[in-house]
């Protein structure tokens, strides 16, 4: 599979849809390469015609493929550079190699410093999760307090019979639903969300060397806070979590957790919410009043990362006493209005 994974050069492709499918391994094999990186390649099976198909799902700082060659192939990336792959097996059978171990099964994970091969059956079919050391250094940076030193190394076999694995891979797969439904190009806020989830649940799902932060819960104290809440104001239009405030506030998550329940009352999460949905209703009003670009209580809710729009509506109504569809109503100008 892939060493080195680059979006940068095709950012300006459709985020999901099919990139090949046909009989020609070679040509297969330079578009896999085109798009991920250089790797070796060794079909086995000459006597079978190919059926190979490349599909790309979503493409960022997780990205998500699936790729089957249609025939008995040898993989040999080398060394993996910048990205953390992880092979969920959807069809066929083959073998995964990590450092010289062949492993006892294919759903697997492999990161940068590690060397990678791969032999798959002519019925295989891989989904690929690709999460870039960036991502991954980011989310232990907050974990950790700082930037975590040397590479983080996953023990290589997934699991599946771990319900935190397991409940991982599903999350992966309601993220395939999502990119492909249009939902993740619709909604920045909520495909940063998600991309989140799937990064910080990889840590805490799958054992690695660096632990997570692990010391007392100490409150941040109120300039971190205060931080907290300029940099949650300033951004909550983009998709930031609350580990991007604990990071702007330049505290741990536990940290900041903390600090927000003993001087606010409140969590950071739940600070953001609230503040993503006053935004919301400004542009409701602003809508109503012929202000605004948006044009349907949709289109606001999604703006603002919410992607469950009954509730979106429910929250909505008990902060402030009507349903959007009523602000909109009795917001009109009069001579607009529908008695």
């Amino acid at each position: 599979m892939p060493a080195d994974f680059d979006p940068g050069p095709h950012a300006d492709d459709a985020r999901a849809g099919l990139l090949y499918q046909g009989c020609d391994v070679e040509e297969l094999h330079a578009l896999v390469s085109a798009h991920f990186s250089p790797h070796r390649l060794r079909v086995l099976d000459h006597d079978r015609r190919a059926d190979g198909q490349f599909r790309r799902i979503w493409a960022g700082p997780v990205s998500v493929y699936d790729l089957g060659y249609g025939t008995a192939v040898e993989i040999d990336p080398g060394e993996l550079a910048r990205f953390y792959n992880v092979h969920i097996p959807l069809a066929g059978h083959g073998t995964v190699t990590v450092d010289g171990t062949e492993l006892p099964t294919t759903l697997s994970i492999a990161g940068p410093g590690q060397r990678l091969a791969m032999a798959w059956n002519g019925d295989s079919l891989n989904r690929v999760v690709l999460i870039t050391r960036q991502a991954l250094d980011d989310a232990l940076a907050v974990r950790l307090g700082d930037t975590p030193s040397g590479i983080t190394r996953f023990d290589p076999v997934l699991d599946a019979g771990s319900g935190t694995v397991a409940a991982w891979l599903s999350t992966v797969q309601s993220f395939t639903r999502s990119a492909q439904s249009g939902l993740l190009d619709r909604s920045p806020l909520a495909r940063g969300h998600f991309e989140q989830l799937l990064v910080h649940g990889l840590l805490d799902a799958q054992p690695h060397r660096i632990s997570p932060w692990s010391g007392p819960d100490r409150a941040a104290p109120a300039g971190a806070v205060g931080r907290a809440l300029a940099y949650c104001s300033d951004h909550a239009h983009e998709p930031i979590s609350v580990a991007d405030m604990a990071l702007a506030a330049r505290v741990s998550v536990r940290s900041l957790r903390a600090g927000f329940r003993s001087r606010l009352g409140t969590t950071p999460l739940a600070h953001l919410r609230n503040v993503r949905l006053e935004a919301a209703h400004r542009d409701l009003l602003a809508m109503a009043r012929g202000e605004a670009t948006a044009s349907t209580v949709t289109e606001v809710a999604l703006r603002w990362g919410f992607t469950h729009l009954g509730r979106f509506a429910e929250t909505y109504r008990k902060t402030y006493g009507r349903t959007p569809s009523a602000v909109l109503r009795e917001n009109r100008p009069p001579r607009e209005r529908i008695h």
